[in-house]
């Protein structure tokens, strides 16, 4: 994290002042600039013998950049050389990711963070972000205080106790942090240094963690229970009190944890869970553009929602409010969801049914007379699909091959365009490929992803797979809400999202084009959601600018584009790394 009391921030047109020099200028990620240094630069900041004696440009490094990051093979290697990319010259980093998205977004979050997160002991190398573990609980506010932090205006954070469909990670878990906040900058322009990753390091109950004599965590199981959520709450009164107007964004922590955190929070400060709201607004929005190609009005549709924890919950509440919106009772739109979980279909008397699941949980009558596959307790899958006549199919539990050919060609028997969306990710958790789906269904299916697959040649046609990615959402969130100084976020700021979104949709103009626009227009679907979420913040009444001309003002004013600006001395300067007070 940079010391940003060594930089003075001026309008981008101006110059910057900085007070460092030296080996400490060229060691700082937010200020260095590598061989773009000026030849003035160079000799006010005492960089000759440092640097090459090219005088080079940015551009010249993003080429250099790419064409090293062409030369490595394997997607690890490639999300190995971008994070020490970051951590050396941030500036260079966005730029390079900015104008390459399509092809570094898969790089540098789902799914290589995933085995980034597994590989996460290995790779480290230099502080970015803040760990704060179990044993330092007493030191947060001392750990939060630092001068270099006075900026922070937004912060990632999660325990890593449930990383995407890949269970516990520990403290390898911070790689999803750090690349949140990543794509905070890349797609939505905040500002690298309003940006805090952090991750609560509870301990790990993963044996190979725990194991692994290289492992950067803290060695202990896991603290549970009380402790656990005095801890969780030291932290948010910490953060409260360092930041009063911060944005926090709960990241992969456990289903058991998730939700409880979100309910308890996000009335005492701006807070909102990825996993949860983000993975629900992307969804219903790539849901409604699905429904609009297949011309049957969404409180028609038959939805199933295969793995019922956080994730699959916060999906169903939303499209809830949709079919609600859509001219549905509530009675009516809980009837035309069916949730799967670990013992089958939510049914009264089945198995460890949770509180916030129970709003779906059907009765022993709206089975009745339905046609079982095996003589058993629960009821599977393929028993919802053939007996309920779904005709969308969502996953997120992170069970991969789980829809079988067996239940998508009995899908497809009912409905002329079966949605189906396997949205477990990384793609090794997927619930079926697209190649397969689409060969289910004799290429009629609709399909959205958690992870990025290629086309699919089918039927002489190339299919494109729409990849559901929560990049559509939450920068775009995060933009609109710092931006309108909301204090809140509300479920109505969430629902804008994903109609700003489907709003976008290329099936408005075209029933048979790609669901979501192309994720190399993520910066401008990020400016155009957050420009949604800040005028829903507005109309709400939580937000800290009344006038939607001055937001939109505002907006437009606080983008940030990775590009160098001029350097000026600020004297004096301490080659210690120091700052002058």
């Amino acid at each position: 994290m940079t010391d940003l009391s060594r930089v003075r921030s001026k309008p981008k047109s101006d110059v910057v002042r900085v007070n460092l020099a030296g080996h400490d200028l060229l060691n700082n990620p937010r200020l260095n600039k590598g061989t773009a240094f000026s030849e003035e630069e160079r000799d006010a900041f005492a960089l000759h013998g440092l640097l090459p004696p090219h005088d080079g440009t940015l551009q010249d490094q993003v080429e250099r950049r790419k064409k090293a990051l062409g030369n490595l093979r394997s997607a690890f290697d490639k999300y190995h050389f971008l994070r020490d990319l970051q951590d050396s010259n941030e500036t260079l980093f966005y730029s390079l990711i900015a104008r390459n998205i399509e092809e570094l977004l898969p790089i540098v979050y789902t799914p290589t963070v995933g085995e980034g997160c597994q590989r996460f002991s290995e790779i480290w190398s230099k502080p970015r972000g803040l760990f704060i573990s179990y044993p330092n609980k007493r030191r947060m506010a001392q750990i939060l205080s630092d001068s270099r932090y006075d900026e922070v205006r937004c912060i990632v954070v999660s325990d890593g106790e449930r990383i995407l469909g890949l269970g516990d990670q520990g403290a390898g878990g911070m790689g999803i942090p750090i690349g949140k906040m990543a794509l905070y900058t890349a797609l939505a322009g905040i500002r690298p240094e309003h940006c805090l990753p952090v991750l609560l390091d509870s301990g790990t109950d993963n044996e190979d963690r725990l194991g692994d004599p290289i492992y950067v965590g803290w060695r202990h199981k896991r603290v549970r229970g009380q402790e656990y959520d005095d801890f969780v709450d030291s932290f948010v009164v910490a953060v409260k009190r360092r930041w009063p107007q911060v944005l926090l964004q709960w990241e992969d922590f456990a289903g058991s944890n998730a939700a409880r955190l979100l309910a308890r929070y996000r009335d005492q400060l701006c807070t909102f869970n990825d996993d949860i709201q983000g993975t629900a607004a992307v969804t219903t929005a790539t849901l409604l553009a699905a429904v609009r190609a297949t011309g049957v009005p969404l409180k028609e549709q038959t939805i199933v929602i295969y793995g019922f924890g956080s994730a699959g919950i916060g999906i169903a509440n939303l499209m809830l409010t949709a079919m609600n919106e859509a001219g549905l009772s509530e009675e009516q739109a809980r009837r035309r969801f069916y949730a799967i979980d670990r013992y089958g279909l939510l049914v009264e008397g089945a198995q460890d049914i949770r509180a916030d699941q129970r709003h779906f949980v059907r009765k022993n009558a709206d089975i009745e007379g339905w046609t079982m596959s095996l003589e058993q307790r629960e009821v599977q899958l393929l028993d919802v699909v053939r007996n309920a006549k779904a005709t969308v199919l969502l996953g997120v539990s992170g069970q991969p091959g789980a829809f079988t050919e067996n239940i998508v060609r009995e899908m497809a028997k009912h409905t002329e365009r079966p949605i189906i969306f396997p949205l477990s990710n990384p793609t090794s958790r997927t619930e079926a490929t697209p190649t397969d789906l689409l060969s289910w269904t004799d290429g009629r299916a609709l399909i959205g992803t958690g992870s990025p697959f290629d086309p699919v040649e089918i039927n002489s046609k190339s299919i494109h797979i729409t990849q559901t990615n929560n990049s559509y959402i939450f920068p775009g969130l995060a933009l609109g809400i710092l931006t309108s100084k909301a204090k809140r976020v509300t479920d109505g700021m969430i629902m804008a999202s994903a109609k700003a979104l489907a709003g976008l949709s290329p099936t408005l103009r075209d029933r048979n084009a790609g669901l979501l626009p192309p994720i190399a227009d993520a910066r401008r679907v990020s400016l155009l959601v957050g420009e949604a979420v800040g005028k829903q913040a507005i109309a709400e009444g939580v937000a800290g600018i009344v006038d939607e001309r001055a937001f939109e003002a505002a907006l437009r004013a606080y983008l940030w584009e990775p590009v160098y600006v001029p350097y000026k001395r600020q004297n004096p300067i301490h080659r210690s790394g120091q700052h002058a007070r």
